[in-house]
């Protein structure tokens, strides 16, 4: 058997952007030094432990081009997260997902630039 542990995420800043993460996830800053900041969900809840860490680890290069891999979210209330993402330092990006009269979900990038999406609540 094998579980994921993390999920790692290059980045210029990772105390930055690991700040930024955690409270979009409501997870808590685990490890951090001068090279990387891990985060985790630490709530008591059934998930805690069966979630994979998130592990911001710095490099010096600039991401250039689209992600190979981004989270999608998915909120209880779609328009009141994205608006909690932007408070935070979050920003609605266009990536084409416009022309579909059918998309559901609004595209966003952190504060490097990494898109995610914020799914629509399920029924």
């Amino acid at each position: 058997m094998m579980k994921i542990q993390c999920l790692t995420i290059d980045c210029v800043n990772p105390d930055l952007l690991a700040k930024f993460w955690a409270e979009v996830l409501t997870w808590e800053i685990t490890y951090k030094d001068e090279n990387m900041v891990c985060i985790e969900l630490l709530d008591g809840s059934p998930l805690q432990g069966n979630i994979p860490d998130i592990l911001f680890l710095k490099t010096p290069h600039v991401r250039l081009g689209k992600n190979r891999l981004h989270l999608d979210l998915r909120p209880s209330d779609q328009l009141a997260e994205v608006s909690r993402i932007e408070s935070l330092g979050g920003v609605r990006i266009e990536i084409g997902q416009s022309a579909d009269p059918e998309t559901t979900w609004v595209v966003m990038a952190d504060p490097e630039g990494n898109e995610f999406c914020v799914l629509k609540a399920l029924k």
